[in-house]
C-alpha cells in the first residue's frame, strides 16, 4: 500500500477533508494491523491516463502538513481517487514512511500482545520513550525501534529472519525470551505489512457519458454516506466537500482563510456559515448548497479576507483579540462585523486602514464597540430564554437589520431596538442592578482594559471572605462586583491572601496612587476599614458605574 501511495496510484480527491486522526488512533491502527485484523476496505474511483479527472486531487502527506490539490487537467498517468479510507491510509503511510507533527513512529520489539497491546508510539527521540513497559514495577524492558527503519530493511531484504537476526545482534540482550519475542514481532510485522492482505480496494464506477457536475454530486453523496460509518463528517465538513466538488479552488480558499485568521478563532464551520450569511441566507441547508455558493467564495476571496482582517483589527483595538482566540466565545457578533465591512463601500485596500482613525473621527468603531460589549455583557449570544435561540432567532433577526442597513453606518440603534423588541432580558444602562447582572468576565475585561484578557488574573475579594463571614450584614455583600478586584496570581495568593484591605494597602502596596486608580478603590483611608465596609461598597459602586459608562458611551454618537 505505501508503494501505491508513493507512486501516486492512490491520491485524494479535493472533496476529502484534511487529516483529522491524532497519534492515539494511528498507534492503535498499527496494533490492529499486527494482530492480523483487517482494518476495513478502501473505496476509490479509478481514472485512466489521458482522461479529464472528475475532481482536482492531491497527494498523501508524509508529515501531516496539508498539500494543495492539483488543478483538474488531463492525467499523465492513471490513478485511484480514495473516497473512503483516507485517515487509515494516511496513518499507515506516515507511520511506515514519514512522521507526524515532527515525531516518528517507534515499535517496542519486546512488547507482548498476549499480555498487552503491541506497543507503538510517536516520539521525537527514542530516549524520551519509557525504558520499561511497567515503570512502577520495574519489569519488562522495552526495545524501541524506528518503524521507518524496520520497514525499509524488510522492503530491501524481503527476509524477516535476516532482519530480526541483525536487529538482535545490535542489542546486548542475552535473554532468550526477549530475543524470541523480538524475532516473533519482526516476523509478524513483515507478514502483516508485506505478505498478508488487510486492505481491500473497491472501485466505484462513474458514468462517463453523464454531465460531470452530476457525477461529482453523486460522488459527494456517496462520500457522505461512507463517512457516516467512519470518522464522521460534521454538517460543515459535508458542506465543505460539496462546495469543493463544485469548485476545486474552494480547498485553497478554506486553507488560506483558516491559516490567515487563527487569531480570532475562525473555524471551518464558522467560515462556511459566514459565506452563507454574506449571501444573506441564515437558513441554508446542506442540500441547498449550489455552484453559486462556491463561486461567490472563490471570486470574493480577497474581499472576504479583507473584511475578516478589519474585524480582527477591531478586536485588537477593543482588547478583545485574546478573548476571542482563547476563550472562544460565540462567533455570532463577528459574523456581522465582517458582514458590515464586506458590504461597505470601501475598497479592499481601504479596508486595511478603515479603523486607523478609531480614536477620532471614525463613526463605526464606537458603534461596533458599544454593540458587541453590551451584547456580551447581557449574554445575548448564549441566552436561550423567551424563544431567543442565538444561532436561529438571533442570527435571523440581526441579519435582517444588517441587510436593511447594508452600506451605511453600523446600525447600533436598530440592533439594540431589536433586542428590546424581543422578549429578551436586555439592559443598555449601567446601574446598581445591572452591575451584578452583567457577565463578570466581560465586565472586568472592560474595566481593566487588559490586552491579555483576565486569564492570568485572580478574582480577589477586596475585603476577605473570612472576615466578612463574621457579620451577617457584611457577609451578604461578599460576592458582589463591588468587592472584587483583579490581582495577579502571585500577589493574590501571596502577600494579599486574607489580609484586611486597610492592612494590605498600608503595609504592602508600594505605589498607592497607581493601585487605587487601577482598581477603583476610594481614596479615603477611613473607607478601607472593615467597620466602614457598607460605605466602601456604596462609594466604589459609584466609581465602577461611572467608569463603565465612560468606556461604553464616551465616543458613541449615532449617525
Amino acid at each position: 500500500m505505501p508503494i501505491q501511495i508513493k507512486d501516486e496510484s492512490l491520491v485524494l480527491p479535493v472533496i476529502q477533508r484534511r487529516l483529522v486522526w491524532g497519534e492515539d488512533k494511528m498507534e492503535l491502527l498499527f496494533d490492529t494491523l499486527l494482530r492480523s485484523n483487517s482494518f476495513g476496505g478502501i473505496m476509490s474511483i479509478e481514472e485512466e491516463k489521458d482522461a479529464h479527472p472528475i475532481f482536482a486531487f492531491r497527494l498523501f502527506t508524509l508529515d501531516g502538513n496539508p498539500i494543495k490539490s492539483t488543478p483538474p487537467t488531463l492525467l499523465t498517468k492513471g490513478h485511484n481517487l480514495v473516497i473512503d479510507g483516507q485517515q487509515r491510509l494516511q496513518a499507515f503511510y506516515m507511520g511506515l514512511c514519514g512522521s507526524y507533527d515532527g515525531k516518528q513512529m517507534f515499535f517496542d520489539l519486546y512488547s507482548d500482545y498476549e499480555e498487552n497491546d503491541f506497543n507503538f508510539r510517536f516520539a521525537l527521540d527514542p530516549d524520551s520513550l519509557p525504558k520499561l513497559d511497567d515503570e512502577k514495577s520495574g519489569i519488562k524492558e522495552c526495545r524501541w525501534y524506528l518503524v521507518k527503519r524496520l520497514f525499509a530493511k524488510l522492503d530491501l531484504s524481503n527476509d524477516e529472519d535476516q532482519v530480526s537476526e541483525e536487529i538482535a545482534a545490535e542489542s546486548t540482550a542475552t535473554d532468550q525470551e526477549r530475543i524470541k519475542t523480538l524475532n516473533r514481532n519482526v516476523r509478524l510485522f513483515y507478514k502483516n505489512v508485506f505478505s498478508q492482505p488487510h486492505v481491500g480496494i473497491a472501485r466505484v464506477t462513474v458514468n462517463k457519458l453523464e454531465e460531470v457536475s452530476k457525477s461529482r454530486q453523486k460522488i459527494v453523496e456517496l462520500f457522505r454516506r461512507l463517512n457516516d460509518g467512519g470518522t464522521k463528517l460534521s454538517a460543515y465538513d459535508l458542506a465543505a466537500s460539496i462546495m469543493k466538488g463544485f469548485d476545486w479552488q474552494m480547498e485553497a480558499f478554506l486553507d488560506e482563510m483558516l491559516t490567515a485568521n487563527k487569531s480570532i478563532g475562525l473555524t471551518q464551520d464558522n467560515l462556511i456559515k459566514l459565506i452563507f450569511l454574506l449571501r444573506d441566507n441564515s437558513r441554508k441547508e446542506m442540500m441547498d448548497i449550489d455552484q453559486e455558493d462556491a463561486a461567490f467564495a472563490v471570486s470574493n476571496k480577497e474581499r472576504i479576507n479583507g473584511a475578516i482582517a478589519a474585524c480582527a483589527h477591531f478586536l485588537k483595538l477593543a482588547n478583545l483579540l485574546d478573548y476571542y482566540s482563547d476563550a472562544r466565545p460565540s462567533f455570532i457578533p463577528l459574523f456581522f462585523i465582517v458582514y458590515h465591512f464586506f458590504h461597505s463601500s470601501l475598497s479592499i485596500e481601504q479596508l486595511k486602514h478603515c479603523l486607523d482613525n478609531y480614536e477620532t473621527s471614525n463613526s463605526d468603531y464606537p458603534q461596533i464597540f458599544r454593540w458587541i460589549m453590551l451584547s456580551l455583557l447581557n449574554g445575548v449570544f448564549r441566552s436561550r430564554g423567551a424563544g431567543w435561540i442565538p444561532y436561529k432567532t438571533g442570527i435571523r433577526k440581526i441579519l435582517a437589520v444588517m441587510r436593511r442597513k447594508r452600506g451605511q453606518s453600523f446600525p447600533y440603534t436598530e440592533l439594540i431596538n431589536t433586542y428590546k423588541a424581543h422578549p429578551l432580558y436586555f439592559e443598555d444602562s449601567v446601574n446598581e442592578k445591572t452591575l451584578n447582572w452583567f457577565d463578570k468576565g466581560i465586565l472586568f475585561h472592560l474595566l481593566y482594559n487588559l490586552p491579555q484578557g483576565i486569564r492570568d488574573q485572580d478574582t480577589d475579594h477586596i475585603q476577605p471572605r473570612s472576615l466578612l463571614a463574621q457579620t451577617s450584614v457584611y457577609e451578604a455583600l461578599t460576592n458582589i462586583v463591588e468587592n472584587y478586584q483583579l490581582l495577579d496570581v502571585g500577589t493574590n495568593r501571596g502577600s494579599k491572601s486574607a489580609k484586611p484591605l486597610s492592612d494590605w494597602i498600608l503595609q504592602d502596596v508600594s505605589n498607592r496612587e497607581v493601585y487605587l486608580s487601577k482598581h477603583f478603590i476610594p481614596a479615603d483611608p477611613e473607607l478601607w476599614k472593615l467597620e466602614r465596609f457598607p460605605d466602601f461598597i456604596a462609594e466604589r459602586r459609584k466609581m465602577l458605574i461611572a467608569e463603565l459608562e465612560k468606556r461604553l458611551y464616551v465616543q458613541t454618537t449615532q449617525t
